[in-house]
């Protein structure tokens, strides 16, 4: 089969908007799908407001390792917390910790505040594990120490359970800088509201979820806890929703690598996860949760595949005027990435400096995620991010 220079060129333009479409879709058409088939078919999916209060029962867990820094305000935070006491049980978890995290715990460690300390560190799930085993109510909420809660979040995240259909909540975890990273957990906000609506959100906020005690089941190490909770649930024939009522702050992770780095191990267990759990994407069975699960997590880590391939194909064809600007674009916004990487202030502050740098190392983090789970690393040990 002979194959002249303009099958060539046609062949290589298909592939650049095949490429595009692999970008584009996951960011910027799902969200658009989400919100036509929430629009045309949407179903209940936040609490109601104006109802009599619900209290369920609560446990509360909190896995903890050497967190002395932060503990005490976490501590502080759960008990302004404004929920009825005798429906309330909060269980620290230390997992290892080897500082002063057990102390500052056992000083403060009365009323509803339980401490269980495991003297080795398991790991995360083997954390969460040991709470489920002490956990007394209905109701389980996971929580971490990096996240302030506000002072309602834990009673308006338990409205949605007044629906027997909804078996797990995330609440929203906000970042009140304006770096690419809340502007990217925003954008991600919007994403599980419109996923609410639909059907199920795919995952839940790690730091804050809650979910049914009948249906968790014991955490494995190296499987996202909060990837996990939402497959489990939907498995199982349950919603899982976000309620935007449910907010709790966060500060941004300041050292950029420490940020890639924890993006890396999340990405390996999240995929780890769902290698796990494939049967979730049979559309036969699933049904939209399983177009939600594809456009959302399976197509958004193809995403660094198909900017490599629009980059290369786009330089290929640049004697010709569009792709000479395609090209100009893409080199002009990875070396604004680039530059603000290397700390030049200017740049890195700035709003597009913020988000071609977030947008790189969010995509460059689950090129290296496939690389080391290709190759067999998986994370097995929890590592707190400290923001």
């Amino acid at each position: 089969m002979m194959i002249d220079g303009s099958v060539s060129v046609t062949a290589i333009e298909w592939l650049f908007w095949l490429s595009v479409f692999g970008v584009v879709y996951p960011y910027l058409g799902y969200p658009v799908l989400l919100w036509l088939l929430g629009y045309f078919f949407g179903r209940y999916g936040q609490s109601e407001g104006g109802r009599t209060p619900f209290y369920p029962s609560v446990s509360m867990i909190i896995p903890v390792c050497n967190e002395e820094k932060r503990i005490e305000s976490k501590i502080a935070n759960t008990k302004s917390l404004r929920y009825p006491i005798e429906q309330l049980q909060v269980l620290f978890v230390s997992d290892g910790s080897t500082d002063r995290t057990v102390e500052l715990i056992r000083k403060q460690a009365s009323g509803v505040i339980t401490l269980v300390e495991l003297s080795v560190r398991g790991g995360k799930a083997s954390a969460l594990n040991a709470g489920l085993t002490q956990a007394k109510h209905d109701i389980v909420v996971f929580s971490d120490a990096s996240i302030a809660l506000e002072p309602d979040a834990l009673c308006h995240i338990v409205q949605g359970f007044r629906d027997p259909v909804i078996g797990c909540i995330s609440g929203e975890d906000k970042i009140a800088e304006s770096g690419g990273e809340a502007w990217y957990g925003r954008y991600e906000l919007l994403i599980r509201r419109l996923e609410s609506k639909v059907h199920s959100i795919v995952g839940a906020s790690g730091s804050f979820y809650a979910q049914r005690r009948a249906l968790c089941a014991p955490f494995t190490e190296g499987l996202a806890p909060d990837f996990l909770s939402v497959l489990r649930t939907v498995e199982q024939g349950f919603r899982a929703i976000s309620e935007p009522a449910a907010v709790g702050m966060m500060t941004s992770v300041k050292d950029s690598k420490q940020e890639f780095d924890r993006k890396v191990r999340t990405l390996i267990r999240g995929m780890t996860a769902l290698f796990a759990y494939g049967r979730v994407l049979n559309p036969v069975r699933f049904g939209v949760f399983a177009i939600e699960m594809l456009s959302h997590k399976v197509l958004r880590w193809t995403v660094p595949f198909f900017l490599v391939t629009a980059l290369f194909s786009s330089v290929l064809l640049m004697d010709l005027p569009w792709f000479l600007f395609f090209s100009t674009i893409q080199i002009a916004f990875y070396s604004t990435a680039l530059v603000a990487f290397s700390g030049w202030d200017v740049v890195r502050q700035s709003l597009p400096g913020k988000i071609a740098l977030y947008f790189s190392m969010v995509n460059a983090a689950i090129l290296v995620a496939w690389i080391k789970y290709a190759i067999g690393v998986r994370q097995e040990l929890w590592t707190p991010s400290q923001r």
